[in-house]
């Protein structure tokens, strides 16, 4: 049961019972008053706790927004510059939740704190006051009562009159003070019912306010968390693809290091101890080096380097060399040794320890000392073995017969593709299929003995066994570069025009195979195989570097990307020909391509270009004549999409590993690379403002004397006016 009403004729009796009804209003009014001054310091607790969330949060945003991701390489894909972006779309995403949470605290204290506050202070604490009141008359009305009736009869009736007039006085003061306590008493525990609860409505309703609007920031994030787990898993896919290719490569070089040196402009380079003699009785101290020997300037430079002290590089020196002796043990108490006389400083000779009997040999061969081995320093690069595969008769007949099987057997299977057969089966069907005799007898879409993933493991095999890759190794950087930049158009553009300069029988097996992709991508609600899975599958089929290195592989996710263009867009590349009417470029001098990331140190890491855009244009050279011929064509390490036709390409050549593209002299990098440290000449094809020390500032059109190769990758050297430097190697043709 409830309080008892307090009556106001109850006030007149006074009795025990309407005092204890009294007490029981006056404890329930303290107990409400000590749990709202406990609900205020919770509250106050709750917006330190609130701020301190707070400034954890934008602080987490703040990390976020700092952070950029490091690639390997010289560009990106879409996925991956979405992934990247991710972080400060994380912390946008933060940083308006913290606004948001910034006015749910700011509420807390204008509708919650403050109006509690106000109830305890003016309502309980007039409630308060008025009990000292009424205690206070209490004690006064019955200590006069009590002492009025203690009055002797014998006083005078005057003085009698006047006491009981004095006492009934009171009396009336302390009925009209208890009616008004009581009338107090029994208001505040009405008005606390509303006084407090609107408070604790406001504060609730501030508070879901927070979270709805954190519920509308939800909606919204929402489409591009679903975009950005695309993103995710199109990278995840082309990651698992690049990390299979990377360790296959990494055991072949683990088999056989020296079969798989990466070729050099340099003709020997390597570690050796340098002997630095010391005034006697201290003798003589070995440093470690980084050797470097170009054979045609006979040009040898040397850093030192010592991995243990954290890779310090110290300062390097350069001469030239005049001759190169081997050291015999009885003239020096190491092995391994030779000496080296410097031609541009007389009387000057350095010893050097190399690190076996083998590396010394291979030094005195390229230094041009006696002993020397049959093979070169540096080995070139290992064509990949040609299997019985070609793109002949047989191998149409051998992939439309794959295609059918699939098409009519598993077209729906969960994983085409993906799911890989048994190699023994594998290859036991591969042999049936490029056997003439046998071939016809197969029946792969009936038979049951071969199953759908030995089918397209079979396939994929025989693609994979080409001698060339069937988008060619000539072609391979040119459908490379318009993957790395440029709107979604360009690049279907780009990739347009590039199927077309495939050799016929190249061309006519991709337009099979991809249109095959395309069926299976159009069942992918069943298979799973979307356009981005079969990348992922046939980008390192289709595509492939000529040199195998890590470099190269990173461009995997490219290849990958390719593949995708050529499934999306089957019609419109396989159907038509490519548009040749573009308007007179204007990108030579208004989009460079990206200078390649420095590497040195030393020197410091370059600030990446803006990206350009890549664009299909006509080239006009100094001339009128709009069909430029090959040798007028600006090249770069990467072969530009240049071509006896009108249309050419200005587009980025960022450097990697794949370097055997034709060159404007019609030579392969190989060719490049040995005949460029003869003195050749270049020709900027865009401007470039200097960023570093080393490197030079030019406009379009400067001439370049003595280019070299340079060490770090992408560059060049030449000497402009007579000042060297280096030069982005895709900014430059050579004349």
């Amino acid at each position: 049961m409830g309080l008892q009403p307090l009556e106001f004729s109850d006030c007149y009796l006074d009795s025990p019972w309407f005092r204890e009804r009294i007490r029981a209003h006056e404890a329930e009014l303290e107990r409400t008053n000590k749990f709202i001054k406990e609900l205020i310091k919770d509250g106050k607790n709750l917006i330190a706790a609130t701020k301190s969330l707070s400034v954890a949060q934008r602080k987490f945003a703040h990390s976020l927004r700092d952070f950029k991701f490091e690639f390997i390489g010289d560009a990106v894909t879409d996925d991956e510059r979405c992934i990247d972006a991710s972080l400060r779309e994380f912390s946008n995403f933060l940083k308006n939740l913290e606004e948001q949470r910034e006015i749910m605290a700011l509420s807390v204290t204008e509708t919650l704190i403050k109006p509690l506050e106000k109830f305890r202070k003016e309502q309980l604490g007039a409630v308060k006051e008025e009990k000292k009141k009424f205690d206070k008359e209490t004690e006064k009305n019955y200590s006069l009562i009590d002492k009025h009736l203690n009055l002797s009869a014998k006083k005078k009736d005057s003085h009698l009159q006047e006491a009981d007039i004095q006492v009934e006085q009171n009396r009336q003061h302390f009925y009209e003070l208890s009616l008004e306590y009581v009338c107090k008493l029994q208001e505040i525990q009405e008005r606390k019912k509303f006084e407090f609860v609107e408070p604790m409505l406001s504060f609730f309703q501030g508070m879901f306010t927070f979270y709805h609007q954190g519920h509308e920031l939800a909606k919204d994030f929402n489409h591009y968390k679903m975009e950005l787990q695309i993103n995710i898993q199109n990278t995840r896919n082309r990651f698992e693809g690049t990390r299979s290719e990377v360790e296959e490569l990494m055991n072949k070089i683990r088999q056989n290091p020296k079969d798989h040196k990466r070729a050099s402009q340099f003709t020997a380079e390597g570690y050796l101890y340098v002997q630095e003699k010391r005034p006697a009785p201290f003798g003589s101290n070995w440093v470690k080096h980084y050797c470097m020997y170009r054979k045609a300037a006979k040009k040898f430079n040397m850093i030192p380097f010592e991995h243990r002290s954290g890779g310090k590089l110290g300062d390097g020196e350069v001469f030239f060399l005049k001759e190169c002796t081997k050291r015999h043990t009885d003239s020096i108490d190491r092995r391994f040794c030779f000496d080296i006389e410097a031609a541009d400083r007389p009387g000057v000779s350095l010893t050097m320890q190399a690190f076996s009997e083998e590396e010394r040999k291979q030094w005195l061969e390229a230094l041009g000392g006696k002993e020397a081995l049959s093979h070169s320093f540096n080995t070139a690069i290992i064509p990949r073995p040609e299997g019985n595969a070609q793109l002949d008769k047989m191998g149409f007949t051998i992939i439309r017969k794959c295609i059918s099987a699939v098409e009519t057997r598993g077209i729906n299977d969960q994983g085409l593709y993906r799911v890989v057969g048994v190699s023994s089966k594998v290859q036991r069907l591969l042999s049936m299929l490029m056997d003439v005799k046998t071939c016809n007898e197969v029946d792969l879409e009936n038979s049951a003995d071969w199953e759908v993933k030995t089918i397209t493991s079979a396939m994929k095999q025989y693609l994979r066994s080409l001698p060339e890759p069937l988008m060619t190794y000539e072609l391979h950087g040119d459908f490379i570069v318009p993957a790395k930049s440029g709107s979604p158009e360009s690049r279907v553009n780009a990739i347009h025009f590039l199927v077309h300069k495939l050799p016929e029988k190249n061309k006519e097996m991709l337009d099979i195979l991809v249109k095959h992709l395309t069926n299976v991508s159009n069942h992918s609600k069943q298979n799973l195989m979307t356009v981005a899975n079969l990348g992922v599958v046939f980008g390192p089929t289709l595509m492939r570097p000529q040199e195998e290195t890590v470099a190269a592989l990173m461009d995997l996710k490219f290849q990958n990307i390719v593949v995708e263009i050529l499934i999306e867009n089957h019609e419109k590349i396989f159907r038509t020909l490519p548009d040749t009417t573009f308007p007179e470029p204007t990108c030579l001098s208004a989009s460079p391509p990206n200078a390649p990331p420095r590497q040195s140190k030393r020197q410091g890491q370059r600030t990446k270009r803006p990206v350009a855009v890549y664009n299909l244009c006509l080239e006009l050279e100094d001339g009128d004549n709009p069909y430029p011929s090959k040798e007028d064509t600006p090249t770069s390490s990467l072969d530009s999409l240049s071509s006896p036709s009108p249309v050419t390409t200005a587009v980025p050549g960022p450097p990697g590993p794949d370097k055997n593209h034709l060159l404007a002299d019609g030579g392969s990098f190989g060719d490049w690379a040995s005949t460029i440290i003869s003195s050749r000449k270049a020709r900027a094809v865009y401007p470039c403002e200097a960023e570093h020390s080393s490197e030079l500032s030019f406009e379009i059109g400067a001439i370049f004397e003595d280019v070299q190769t340079s060490r770090e990758p992408g560059w060049l050297e030449g000497t402009l006016n007579g000042k060297r430097g280096l030069i982005p190697q895709n900014y430059v043709k050579l004349l």
